[in-house]
């Protein structure tokens, strides 16, 4: 069943966008895992490994300045253990994996290093304290946006950093307001162009 987006953000399709120099992007943890991660493409759609990993980098060559959020490395190391361990064996249980199979859990580990090693060699940290009172705006954002935990701090992060550009395929962050989702996510992008919200630059 298709998503019904009620777009807020302005959206860029990154398929026939090119970054500026000017240019400042947050990038979603989703796009470090394809442009990082060896296995990617197991776990994931064609245009994912192949439209994220090719803007990131025009947006290095373009000198963009692109962003990572330290929260980032929880779900990046997470994504790439389910991946690692699906790999392995489908019938394993996460802790199974984890706790009994040393080796696997050494690959895991060098997957994880190897990938955040060219998360922080690409981009610049910006961070949030997960204080309460960040808690409390990420909870306020919550009801009504309608976004994950993860996506809500990262928000933050964003916030906090002032940056409104975010490079992501998560649909989720096109609702929004104030913000640019620059995505290859075909979902988010004909909801923006129905709803008058595509920005071409």
């Amino acid at each position: 069943m298709p998503v019904n987006y009620t777009v807020q953000a302005e959206v860029v399709d990154i398929r026939s966008d090119a970054p500026k120099n000017d240019d400042i992007f947050l990038v979603d943890t989703n796009a470090w895992y394809w442009y990082t991660y060896t296995n990617a493409s197991i776990s994931s759609r064609p245009y994912q490994i192949t439209e994220y990993p090719s803007y990131i980098a025009k947006a290095i060559s373009a000198n963009s300045l692109l962003l990572y959020c330290g929260l980032s490395l929880a779900e990046l190391a997470h994504n790439i253990e389910q991946t690692e361990r699906e790999i392995f064996s489908s019938t394993l249980k996460s802790k199974e994996y984890r706790h009994n199979f040393p080796t696997e859990r050494a690959k895991v580990v060098a997957e994880v290093q190897t990938a955040w090693s060219q998360v922080i060699s690409s981009a610049v940290c910006t961070d949030v304290l997960v204080s309460e009172e960040t808690s409390n705006a990420a909870l306020t954002r919550f009801q009504t946006q309608l976004l994950d935990g993860y996506d809500l701090l990262i928000l933050q992060a964003m916030d906090k950093a002032g940056v409104t550009q975010i490079i992501t395929d998560d649909g989720d962050y096109v609702t929004v307001p104030g913000i640019k989702v620059f995505t290859a996510n075909s979902g988010a992008i004909a909801a923006a162009t129905s709803q008058g919200k595509l920005l071409v630059r």
